[in-house]
C-alpha cells in the first residue's frame, strides 16, 4: 500500500480551521455507528426474553393467608378497592383465553378461526412478543377481542421485587399501547392455574396487581393444550359440565399448536349448538370494557419502542445476514489462500523454475523522500551492499530536515539526489522516473531497507516479457513492540499470502510503495504515478491489469519498513490505505464492462478487491459481535466453540503463511489478541473511510514520525536470506 512518507501539495489539503470542525466528527461517527448497533442487539435480546427472563416455578406453598373466598370463588379476582372478591363467568357463557402469544405462525390461524364462527376471545400476550409482532396485537383489537397482560418476561411474579412487578406491567402495557394504541386492565400471571391453587406466595402478589387497578383472571377449565393430547381430548377437557360459565384456558404460542386450531374448529360450532355464547370477559362479566384508549405523549412513547424493537429485529435480521456473508468469505478466502498460495510456492520453488533468461542489466532505484533524516542513510547504504547494477535516485521532495543533505555527504557512486518543491509521493515518483537512466525501475520508501540480494530477486520476473510490474515481500523491522508484532503477523498473513493468491489468479492489486518495481515502458503509456487517490500503489497497478500487463509476486525480495509503532500513527495510515483503495476501485469500476485485458480484471480482480480488502473485513467484526452478543444470551457453550472454530482457521492459515516465509512462529503468541483488539482497530478505520467516502470528505496525506531504528538481519532473515540464490536456482530450505 502507499507508504506515509509524503504529503499532498499544497492545493488539496483541507484548510486547519475547517479540519478542526470535521476530523473530531469523522472520528466519531464510526463510534456512534458501533454503540447504535450495540443498542440494537441488546434490545433484540431483550424483547427475545433473553435478558431477565426467570422460568422458574416457586414450590407449592400454604394456603393460611388466603381468603376463604378467594380460594372457593371463580377464576376472576377483582381486588382493586382493597377487599378481594372473585367472579365467575355466568352460565353457558365461555369465555376462551389464549397464552404467551401473539405467534406469528398460531396466532393468525387462531384469529381466523374465531373469525369463521364468529366468537371473541381474550389474548394475554407478552410484552416480549407484542412488541415483536405489534400488527397480529391490532388485529386482535380491530376484530373485537379483549387483550391482558401477561408480563413483558413471563417470570414467576412470586419470586420477584414490587419494583420487578411493576417494570414487567409497565413494559407490558407500553409494548400493547404501541401496537395497538389502548391499555388494558385485564391481567394474568405467568404459570396461573385455578383459584383455589392461590397460596401465601402468590396471594401477596395477586392484591398487589390489584391495587394497580388490574383484574386478575386464572381459569376454572384447562384444555391442556400445551401437552398436544389429540384433538378430542383437547375438546373433552376445554368442554365444562352441565352447562356452566367458565374460563377456558389455551394456548396460541409456546410450539405447534395446530391441535389447538383444530380443536377450536369442531369445539366452536358443537357448543354453539348447545347454546352456548363465546364473548369478551367483560362482556360476560357485563363489566365496562377493558380497553382504554392511550393519546398524547403516552401514546407516542409506545409507538416509539415499536417502532425501536422493529428496528433491532430488522437490523439483526441484516447482521445475522452479513455474518452468513463473512463466513462464506472467510472460508472462501482462507480455502483460496491455502490452496492457490501453496500452488504459488511450488511453482517459483521448482528446481527448474525460471521465469525468463536471467535479468543482469542495471536498474534504477527510485526512493522519494519527505523529511527522512533519520531513516535515509540507513536505507541507501542498504542499496549500496546490492549485488545488482544499481543506480540510485534520491528524491526529496520539499524535505524540511536535511534529508537531501544527508544523501549528498555520504559522497555514494551511483548515488544522486534531485529535489523538487513539495508536490506529493506521485509527483516525485514521475520526477524520478523522466531521470532514470534505465528501464526497469524499483521503487521503494524513504524509511525502507533492502537486503543485498533484494533488487536482484526483484527484477528477475521481468525475463518474462509480458510482466510490467514485480511486488516485493514486504516486512516489518520494528516487530518487537506488541502493535509491531501485530502488523508483522498482518503482513506475512494478510498481506504474502494474500499476493501469492493474486498471482496465481492475475489480479495483484497492489504494488507495495515498499518494494516493487516496474518497466519504464509498462508505466509512460498509462501515464506514470496517478495523483487521482491516495493509494496510487494500487491505482497504478489496477492501471497496469487494465492494459494486458501481468503483475507477479517475488517471494525472496524482501524488504525491511517501519511499521507505525502507536495506535494514532497506525489508523492514520490505514485510514489513508483504506480510503485509497476505495478511490482506486471507485476509479477502474468501469472495467466490469470493457473488453479485453481490461474486463479480465475488471470481472475478476475488481470483484475479489471488493469482496476481500473492502466488504470483508468491514463486516469481519460481526463474529465478534456475536461472540458477545452469544456470551452475554447464549448458546455461550455453542458461542464460544464457534469462535474457537474461527481463530482455528485463521491460526492454521497464519501458521501456514509463517512457513512459506521461513518466518518464526513465535509471534503467532499474540494472534488471539490481534484477532480481539487489531482487527476491531481495523474494523473502525475501514468504517470511518466508508463514511467519509458516502460524505464525500476529503482526506489530506500524513506524514508518520519515523525512529530510523529498522535495519536488515545480517544477511538477511531466515534461511533462504542467509544463503542468496543464484537466478532461477531453487531457494534453500
Amino acid at each position: 500500500m502507499a507508504s506515509g512518507t509524503h504529503r499532498r501539495r499544497a492545493a488539496r489539503p483541507v484548510r486547519a480551521a475547517s479540519r478542526r470542525r470535521r476530523v473530531p466528527l469523522r472520528l466519531l461517527l464510526p463510534l456512534l455507528v458501533l454503540v447504535a448497533l450495540a443498542a440494537m442487539l441488546m434490545l433484540r435480546g431483550y424483547v427475545h426474553s433473553e435478558i431477565l427472563a426467570d422460568h422458574r416455578v416457586q414450590s407449592p406453598a400454604p394456603t393460611t393467608r388466603v381468603p376463604e373466598e378467594i380460594l372457593e370463588g371463580g377464576p376472576v379476582i377483582d381486588a382493586r378497592a382493597g377487599n378481594a372478591k372473585s367472579l365467575s363467568v355466568p352460565d353457558h357463557h365461555l369465555v376462551l383465553t389464549f397464552d404467551d402469544g401473539p405467534d406469528p405462525t398460531w396466532t393468525p390461524k387462531v384469529l381466523d378461526v374465531l373469525k369463521k364462527h364468529d366468537a371473541h376471545a381474550v389474548f394475554f400476550v407478552t410484552g416480549t412478543m407484542a412488541s415483536r409482532h405489534p400488527d397480529l396485537v391490532r388485529r386482535m383489537v380491530d376484530e373485537g377481542h379483549e387483550i391482558g397482560l401477561h408480563t413483558f418476561n413471563h417470570p414467576d411474579l412470586a419470586l420477584q421485587s414490587t419494583q420487578r412487578i411493576d417494570w414487567e406491567l409497565s413494559q407490558n402495557q407500553l409494548a400493547i399501547t404501541g401496537a395497538a394504541g389502548i391499555r388494558t386492565s385485564l391481567f394474568r400471571p405467568p404459570y396461573s392455574s385455578f383459584a383455589d391453587a392461590m397460596d401465601n406466595e402468590t396471594w401477596p402478589v395477586t392484591r398487589y396487581i390489584g391495587s394497580r387497578g388490574y383484574l386478575t383472571v386464572v381459569n376454572n377449565t384447562d384444555s391442556e393444550d400445551w401437552k398436544r393430547p389429540g384433538v378430542d381430548e383437547i375438546i373433552r377437557r376445554a368442554t365444562p359440565e352441565g352447562g356452566e360459565g367458565a374460563i377456558v384456558l389455551m394456548h396460541d404460542s409456546g410450539g405447534d399448536r395446530s391441535q389447538t386450531v383444530a380443536a377450536l374448529d369442531r369445539f366452536l360450532p358443537d357448543l354453539k349448538e348447545k347454546g352456548y355464547e363465546f364473548g369478551n370477559l367483560t362482556e360476560a362479566l357485563d363489566a365496562p370494557s377493558a380497553h382504554s384508549p392511550v393519546t398524547g405523549v403516552d401514546l407516542w412513547k409506545g409507538k416509539a419502542w415499536i417502532f425501536l424493537v422493529q428496528a433491532s429485529e430488522g437490523i439483526t435480521d441484516v447482521l445475522v445476514a452479513g455474518l452468513a456473508i463473512v463466513g462464506t468469505l472467510v472460508i472462501g478466502r482462507f480455502v483460496l489462500m491455502l490452496l492457490l498460495s501453496g500452488a504459488h510456492a511450488r511453482r517459483v520453488r521448482r528446481r527448474n523454475f525460471r521465469w525468463g533468461p536471467p535479468v543482469t542489466e542495471p536498474v534504477t532505484v527510485l526512493v522519494p523522500a519527505y523529511n527522512e533524516a533519520k531513516c535515509i542513510e540507513n536505507t541507501v547504504r542498504s542499496l549500496t551492499a546490492s549485488d545488482h547494477p544499481i543506480e540510485v535516485l534520491v528524491v526529496d521532495d520539499g524535505s524540511t530536515d536535511g534529508t537531501a543533505r544527508i544523501v549528498e555527504a555520504m559522497g555514494l557512486p551511483n548515488v544522486r539526489v534531485i529535489r523538487q518543491l513539495n508536490a506529493g509521493k506521485p509527483a516525485a515518483l514521475n520526477r524520478g522516473l523522466a531521470n532514470a537512466r534505465y528501464d526497469i525501475v524499483v521503487m521503494m520508501d524513504g524509511d525502507t531497507v533492502f537486503e543485498p540480494s533484494t533488487v536482484r530477486e526483484l527484477v528477475q520476473p521481468f525475463g518474462d516479457p509480458r510482466v510490467g510490474a514485480v511486488a516485493g515481500n514486504a516486512k516489518v523491522g520494528n516487530k518487537d513492540s506488541l502493535i509491531g508484532a501485530w502488523q508483522h503477523i498482518e503482513y506475512v498473513m494478510g498481506f504474502n499470502l494474500d499476493r501469492r493468491m493474486y498471482d496465481i489468479l492475475g489480479c495483484m492489486p497492489t504494488i507495495p510503495g515498499a518494494v516493487g518495481a516496474f518497466r519504464r515502458s509498462a508505466l509512460e503509456p498509462i501515464g506514470g504515478m496517478s495523483d487521482d487517490t491516495l493509494a496510487e500503489d494500487t491505482d497504478v497497478t489496477m492501471a497496469l491489469h487494465r492494459a494486458g500487463w501481468r503483475v507477479v509476486y517475488a517471494e525472496n525480495a524482501r524488504a525491511w519498513t517501519e511499521a507505525p509503532e502507536t495506535v494514532q500513527q497506525l489508523w492514520s495510515q490505514r485510514y489513508r490505505w483504506s480510503y485509497g483503495t476505495m478511490q482506486a476501485i471507485w476509479k477502474h469500476r468501469r472495467a466490469v464492462v470493457e473488453k479485453g485485458p481490461s474486463g479480465r480484471f475488471g470481472r475478476v480482480g475488481l470483484p475479489f478487491v471488493s469482496l476481500f480488502m473492502v466488504l470483508a473485513p468491514l463486516l469481519a467484526p460481526l463474529i465478534d459481535v456475536f461472540l458477545l452478543y452469544g456470551l452475554v444470551f447464549g448458546p455461550t457453550r455453542e458461542t464460544i466453540l464457534a469462535w474457537l472454530g474461527v481463530l482455528a482457521v485463521q491460526a492454521v492459515c497464519a501458521a501456514y503463511a509463517f512457513h512459506l516465509d521461513r518466518e518464526p512462529m513465535t509471534h503467532l503468541v499474540s494472534l488471539p489478541l490481534q484477532q480481539i483488539l487489531y482487527r476491531q482497530l481495523m474494523y473502525v478505520v475501514l468504517l470511518q473511510s466508508w463514511i467519509t467516502a458516502l460524505t464525500g470528505g476529503r482526506l489530506r496525506w500524513q506524514k508518520l514520525r519515523r525512529t530510523g531504528g529498522v535495519s536488515a538481519p545480517p544477511g538477511g532473515d531466515g534461511p533462504a536470506a542467509r544463503q542468496p540464490n543464484a537466478v532461477g536456482a531453487r531457494p534453500a530450505g
